[in-house]
């Protein structure tokens, strides 16, 4: 998986971080350990700082792009389903983002919450902690228990035992 330098700034990757087949990681980006970065996802740290938080997965076809002054925060644990597209947002530690689902320039997500498949979380939008949020625009459907942060740690472990597997050259490799 290629690592681009832009300008002045290259990729901080932990060496524990997995980055798949046909994703592109551009710029000014940090990945934290045990972070995975799935096929064909783009993360361009070109306008401004991405920073990806340990244990988060980012799934397959999801784009990840920040703007001049609007620069783009995961915390820890955090899945980003597959073809999400996050754009200079913060989101908090274990929130899941669902499939499909698209976070604008300078909406927060709180802790622990939920975005539905497909929602869009409009510019500047404030999601507070423990949210499910669906809809277009998304809006805060209810209030959740502490307890989804179990399911969301579940599901962040389930990524990183998979890119255990997928990171070995011995264990996932091209066909002859």
């Amino acid at each position: 998986m290629p690592l681009y330098s832009l300008k002045e700034h290259s990729p901080c990757c932990h060496t524990s971080a997995v980055h798949l087949a046909g994703s592109v990681v551009a710029g000014h980006v940090t990945l934290a350990e045990e972070t995975s970065v799935w096929f064909n996802t783009v993360i361009r740290g070109d306008g401004d700082a991405v920073t990806i938080g340990a244990r988060t997965n980012i799934q397959d076809l999801s784009m990840l792009h920040v703007d001049p002054g609007r620069p783009l925060s995961i915390g820890e644990e955090v899945t980003v389903g597959h073809r999400a597209i996050l754009h200079g947002c913060t989101i908090e530690s274990r929130c899941l983002i669902g499939m499909g689902a698209v976070v604008m320039n300078g909406a927060r997500v709180g802790t622990g919450s939920i975005i539905a498949a497909g929602s869009v979380v409009l510019e500047n939008t404030v999601i507070p902690p423990f949210s499910l949020v669906a809809g277009m625009p998304g809006t805060v459907k209810k209030t959740l228990s502490e307890e989804v942060l179990e399911v969301i740690r579940a599901s962040a472990e389930i990524y990183v035992e998979k890119s255990r597997i997928y990171g070995q050259p011995h264990l996932f490799k091209p066909m002859e």
